[in-house]
């Protein structure tokens, strides 16, 4: 027995070896007992079934019994329903072993399983930032008597919310829930591996972060290289005994199915596609071609998804197909082979879905990736070059979360009816941007009649009412804005939701959805209620969903993708067909790269600057190169393409003191509906936001440093 072992209460410790089986822990599992009994908040690092949510409960269980916690003493908040139901269990074990008890609160949650929990409530809570602000802001919950005893918050996959606006506002429910709790209240947060440990944990502390200490744990993982890595010759995966990656060609998504029906029967198989479109079209062809297949996305209803997940963990011979919603630890039961259409966004989401196997003993991680064009082909390349490299992306929160603080500002007054205007920074102990530079905002949600104020008081406007009121205000309790979906009922059976354009599109013939990876005909429509009748059919069908938000590689990928462009492998098996397409690929892009600088191609009037910069930092060159970059501001990851009369002299002139006139991108005004609660903001800050966000002001002047080269080419 180890000495952090010893820490760990020992009714705990007795069923850890006893019920659990297990004779240590693991190495995260060790090194998290001290800081974390020691009330340090702490980040804990380790790759995809590391043991992480065992290495926060276990020495949070014990400071529960030694220190003689009562009433709801933990929240453990996840970013997924799915991803709380699978934990559920887990926790319930863990605290039954000390006569505690786990519950959980979402929004598939029934009424009255919530007044069960809020009149006794548990030890240890699962839930959702959007239903932890729910909470705060009914009337229904006496928060502060609710939230008294709590001591602990959990982030489980603290990651995925910290790139995005869902961490500003967990963030900001957290400040709160400590003002509430009139408490310091220790911050764990479980992730995968990130390059910027320590800012992340510095990001999760929040008002605490000078005050309280703070730990990263992450055995064995190490500080990832700048953005501008090289591989290391020396690295070659296909001699790693604990590694099997390969990269293969395949030129369409029904190829994609014969390959995957064809390899690794008798196994079970995990494939990765980053939409739900491609989903519901690999789905239909691997059952068209007889594979056992299963499918999982946001837009399937929740008894689907559960149903094919269950499913899945049962069988042997399978394939289930998946967007990112299984790459968060979901349990889905002993994978043998995980398969990747394309290529994801981020070496952490590949890391997170490579941990998907090698977890039976005598297996190894794998990964297959099929590229249905040449672009993919490229980008998947420049992925696994990256990720040969060590390199791993920083977390980084989005700068300016200005509407945010107008949606917490709305909150607050709905939690507390009245606020004091000259107290509201209080409820967010001074945590920027939720300060005083938020009194513009403040005073144009009173102009504008989101908040009245009478005398010192500030309280909920008509505004608010009118455009937020819906439900008891519950369409303000997120922060993300869902795209208008139907739903799509099999009788009284819901199957999930669509696009509403694949309804109204001119058809020939019958109207055809797929969805859960089967063909369905549209019998009838209700447009008020947004609903959608079907019947399934044998074949047929199409699906589509309209996202929303900032697209775009970042610069490190497409700078990765430049380097494949100009020659280098990534160390990953390459099979004939992804070799052969790979340098026919080369050989049709080499007039874009040059190794020593950026490239200027001309022809037939087609001027292009082959920046390879990213989609942001090329959004901000546009901008800055104002009249000399075409008239629609035209840009791609790679390139901005350029007026068709720009020459040396011309271009000369124009960049010679370009870096020091850096411009925000312009933005598109139908961005802004992306923005959830942008309509409370004066529009100049609502547009600045996005200006901030699309930026990469950094990039654009590296850019601009470079040597460039013009070349003409014949038509």
């Amino acid at each position: 027995m180890t000495q952090a072992f010893a820490r760990l209460q020992p009714a705990l410790a007795h069923h850890v070896v006893n019920t659990l089986g297990w004779r240590s822990l693991r190495p995260l599992q060790e090194q998290a007992v001290e800081p974390v009994l020691a009330g340090h908040d702490a980040l804990l690092l380790a790759p995809t079934a590391g043991g992480k949510t065992e290495a926060a409960c276990f020495p949070v269980l014990s400071a529960m019994e030694e220190q003689g916690w009562s009433g709801l003493s933990v929240l453990y908040v996840c970013p997924l329903k799915a991803l709380l139901n699978n934990l559920l269990p887990r926790l319930e074990t863990y605290t039954s072993w000390l006569g505690r008890r786990a519950a959980l609160w979402h929004g598939d949650v029934s009424a009255p399983v919530r007044r069960r929990i809020l009149r006794d409530p548990p030890d240890v809570l699962l839930t959702t930032p959007e239903s932890l602000e729910a909470m705060l802001v009914s009337a229904n919950v006496e928060h502060r008597q609710f939230f008294a005893g709590l001591r602990t918050i959990v982030v489980d996959e603290v990651h995925a919310f910290a790139g995005d606006d869902r961490g500003w506002h967990l963030l900001a429910v957290l400040e709160r829930l400590t003002t509430v709790a009139n408490r310091p209240i220790q911050r764990i947060g479980l992730s995968a591996t990130v390059g910027n440990p320590e800012e992340l944990l510095a990001w999760l502390q929040g008002s605490g972060r000078d005050t309280r200490p703070g730990t990263v744990v992450a055995p064995g993982v190490g500080a990832a290289p700048a953005a501008d890595v090289q591989v290391d010759p020396e690295l070659d995966p296909e001699l790693d005994p604990e590694l099997d990656i390969e990269l293969d060609y395949v030129g369409s998504v029904d190829n994609a199915a014969t390959v995957i029906a064809a390899l690794h029967r008798g196994e079970k198989r995990l494939v990765f596609c980053d939409s739900r479109q491609l989903v519901e079209e690999l789905g239909a062809g691997l059952r068209a071609r007889g594979v056992t297949t299963f499918l999982s996305h946001a837009s399937l209803s929740v008894d689907e998804r559960r149903r094919a997940e269950q499913a899945f963990a049962e069988a042997r011979d399978c394939v289930i197909v998946s967007t990112s919603t299984l790459e968060l630890g979901i349990d889905v039961g002993d994978l043998d082979r995980v398969i990747q259409l394309n290529a994801p966004a981020t070496v952490a989401s590949f890391l997170q879905r490579l941990g998907r196997t090698g977890r039976r003993p005598g297996s190894v991680r794998n990964c297959l990736f099929l590229a249905i064009n040449e672009d993919q082909l490229l980008w998947a390349a420049a992925l696994l070059r990256l990720w040969g490299s060590g390199y791993v992306e920083p977390v980084v929160a989005p700068p300016q979360p200005r509407h945010i603080v107008a949606q917490q500002l709305l909150a607050l007054c709905l939690q507390e009816n009245a606020v004091g205007s000259r107290l509201w920074t209080s409820a967010w102990n001074g945590l920027a941007p939720f300060d005083r530079s938020a009194e513009p905002i403040v005073a144009y949600l009173v102009e504008q009649g989101y908040l009245d104020r009478d005398g010192e008081l500030l309280f909920i406007g008509p505004e608010a009412q009118r455009r937020f009121g819906h439900r008891h205000f519950m369409g303000m309790t997120a922060v993300f804005t869902a795209p208008p979906q139907f739903t799509v009922l099999d009788g009284r059976r819901e199957v999930g939701r669509t696009d509403p354009a694949l309804l109204t599109e001119k058809v020939d013939g019958p109207r055809l959805l797929l969805l859960g990876g089967r063909s369905w005909k549209v019998t009838w429509i209700d447009w008020k209620r947004r609903r959608c009748f079907v019947e399934q059919v044998d074949s047929g069908g199409k699906a589509r969903w309209f996202t929303r938000g900032l697209s775009g590689g970042s610069r490190a990928l497409t700078g990765s993708a430049r380097e494949v462009v100009l020659g280098a492998d990534p160390p990953v098996k390459l099979t004939r067909r992804a070799q052969r397409v790979l340098a026919e690929l080369r050989d049709s892009r080499l007039h874009t790269v040059h190794p020593g600088g950026t490239v200027i191609t001309q022809r037939d009037g087609d001027v292009r600057w082959w920046t390879w910069a990213g989609f942001r930092a090329n959004a901000t060159l546009a901008a800055t190169l104002g009249p000399l970059a075409d008239e629609k501001q035209s840009f791609a990851d790679e390139w901005v393409r350029l007026r068709a009369d720009v020459d040396r002299e011309l271009w000369s002139a124009a960049v010679a003191d370009a870096t020091e006139r850096l411009c925000l991108p312009e933005v598109n005004e139908q961005a802004l509906v992306g923005l959830k609660f942008s309509e409370a903001l004066p529009h100049r800050l609502a547009v600045a936001t996005l200006a901030a966000r699309l930026a990469d002001l950094e990039g654009a002047a590296t850019v601009l440093r470079e040597p460039v080269r013009f070349l003409v080419r014949p038509g």
